[in-house]
């Protein structure tokens, strides 16, 4: 027969209510009411009379529609399902001596009655459904048991049952891979912890799909209850590490359950798991600085962890938290690894560091992969890569510094040639304004040399004013042709001097003026050539050593990708700076620490 979409309210305030001779006149009126649904649900009024323990309404239902005990709503769950819930034991027994079947039908969750009784922790309705075997043969075929969902929901009581009726469902793992001593870990459970535990200690070595055991779930949630109940019965777990190579100090540190560690650390001696690395190479110290856990850090500080170990990446826990300082956090590590003395992989010396990696190496269970060469590699190119960095950085730095200071310069000889053009050494005739030395060829070379050095200058100043460059090579060949440039108004500049002093010093004869000048400026000269000489054999051995730089660089390019290079050549060409690059000048002054233009 049809079913109506909606239920009547007369008939729902009965069902509620459990009042048999109002259910009657309802049917009485219509027959057809009994097909009713409850709105917005399929739930029939045997559910709802189920849901509420009314045993005789319900029989004076079935009586009239017997179907209605296997009608599903929803969910798929049948009235059992609903009664089961809610621990209404005399409607149970009801359903189930109408139609024994039901205790094996299952919702769309898989869940069959006896598992929905466990979720909620009716312990009579547990009691009486145990009593069908196949029940429980079939959820042997399954994962979840229904000791799985009475360990996850911490109902003691029925674990005895369960474990009394089952034994095997002890060590029963679901989908995931987790064993009832698993979920009630997670869960935080002491009881039904010490239960399990109390009927097989060696539950607590049993590990999940990823490798985790019930101690790491504990730590995992910072239950240290059930932490120091599982250490009491067995200390072997402590040592468990997951697929990851995760200890038990990872998995509490990377999930900030401070207590859980220092209880860890502080009653076990365990210390030796500090500085264990996962399978990245990462230590507990790196963990808490990529989490930016401040309290941790200092902690774990405290205790004498390693604060410059590396992994597998080449960081240290330095690198680590210098790789993010936008958090508030790492304003508060950053200090404490200084003080502890942490430094950045780039600062460690190269011996230390293959050390450490294989050390790594050897605390890695045998199936990890081998990866010993790739990653030192990676951590030496890491490693050249900053101090790269740092060179080209202090290179851009001298670049614009040297800009500056030629701008600077050329502003002082245009400042001083100008002051010398109207102030002529001779000084003015008052009548006519006209130079009293002008007729001196001294004079004339003097005037020319001051003229020619004043505009050189200026256009010095307007040149650099004018252009700013943003690519280093675009600056390198805006300041060698401005230093060019400024020396060639500076000998101008100094020739004008010495133009002046000769015109202006006496030429009488005794006085012997002209030949000390003469000294003096032979002397000056000659050192100023000596600057020049020297500064002439430094370009010439920096551009010797671009040549054998890039002579190097394409011989490397040349070599088959295939040759065989042994370890040990391979360091040491990374220790030398043997790697590809586009600045030729950094690359090729490594040793001196500066380059000519």
């Amino acid at each position: 027969m049809p079913q109506t979409p909606h239920m009547d309210r007369r008939l729902h305030e009965a069902i509620l209510k459990g009042e048999v001779p109002a259910f009657h006149g309802l049917i009485q009126e219509n027959e057809h009411i009994i097909n009713q649904t409850i709105p917005g649900s399929l739930s029939t009024i045997l559910h709802l009379a189920s849901r509420f323990g009314h045993v005789e309404l319900a029989k004076e239902i079935v009586k009239l529609r017997p179907e209605l005990v296997f009608e599903v709503n929803e969910t798929l769950e049948t009235p059992l399902h609903e009664a089961c819930r809610e621990g209404k034991m005399e409607m149970v027994k009801f359903l189930v001596e109408t139609d024994p079947w039901l205790v094996y039908k299952v919702n769309q969750d898989n869940e069959s009655a006896l598992i929905v009784a466990c979720e909620r922790g009716k312990l009579d309705v547990v009691d009486y459904l145990l009593n069908f075997q196949k029940l429980l043969m079939l959820e042997l075929d399954g994962f979840t048991t229904s000791l799985h969902v009475a360990a996850a929901g911490g109902h003691t009581d029925i674990v005895k049952l369960i474990l009394k009726a089952r034994p095997e469902f002890s060590g029963k793992k679901d989908v995931q891979g987790c064993t009832p001593l698993h979920l009630c870990c997670k869960k935080g459970h002491l009881e039904v912890t010490r239960e399990l535990l109390r009927f097989d200690s060696d539950l607590s070595s049993l590990q999940d799909n990823d490798g985790r055991t019930p101690l790491h779930w504990a730590a995992i949630k910072g239950r240290v209850n059930i932490i120091d109940e599982i250490l009491s019965t067995s200390l072997e777990s402590a040592e468990l590490i997951t697929k990851h190579g995760e200890t038990v100090l990872h998995l509490g540190v990377k999930n900030n359950q401070y207590e859980a560690v220092k209880y860890l650390t502080e009653m076990l001696n365990i210390t030796k798991l500090v500085d264990k690395p996962d399978n990245d190479g990462n230590t507990v110290l790196h963990l808490a600085t990529a989490g930016k856990l401040s309290t941790m850090v200092i902690y774990l500080l405290k205790l004498g962890a390693d604060v410059n170990a590396i992994n597998r990446r080449g960081q240290t826990a330095l690198d680590v938290v210098e790789s993010d300082v936008s958090n508030s956090g790492a304003l508060l590590i950053l200090p404490a690894l200084h003080d502890a003395g942490g430094r950045r992989s780039d600062q460690l010396p190269p011996s230390s560091l293959e050390l450490q990696l294989i050390e790594q190496e050897k605390s890695l269970p045998s199936s990890s992969p081998k990866r010993m060469p790739e990653y030192t590699t990676k951590h030496h190119r890491r490693s050249q890569h900053r101090r790269r960095e740092k060179q080209l950085e202090l290179q851009t730095e001298g670049l614009r510094n040297a800009r500056n200071t030629i701008t600077v310069v050329a502003v002082l000889i245009a400042t001083v040639t100008f002051a010398a053009g109207i102030n002529p050494p001779g000084g003015f005739r008052q009548e006519t304004g006209e130079s009293i030395m002008g007729r001196h060829t001294s004079f004339k070379v003097f005037v020319v040399c001051n003229i020619v050095a004043l505009f050189l200058s200026l256009g010095i100043v307007v040149f650099l004013v004018s252009i700013v460059p943003f690519q280093r090579k675009s600056m390198m060949k805006l300041l060698a042709v401005t230093h060019k440039v400024m020396w060639l108004s500076t000998s101008f500049m100094a020739a004008a001097y010495i133009a002046a002093m000769w015109a202006t010093l006496p030429h009488r004869p005794g006085r012997g003026m002209k030949w000390v000048f003469v000294a003096i400026v032979a002397i000056g000269g000659g050192c100023t050539m000596a600057i020049f000489v020297g500064l002439g054999v430094m370009l010439a051995k920096h551009w010797l050593r671009k040549w054998e730089w890039r002579r190097r660089k394409e011989k490397r390019k040349n070599e088959s990708p295939t040759s065989s290079v042994s370890r040990v050549e391979e360091l040491g060409m990374m220790r030398k700076g043997s790697h590809d690059s586009s600045n030729s000048d950094v690359d090729s002054s490594d040793k001196g620490g500066y380059h000519l233009y």
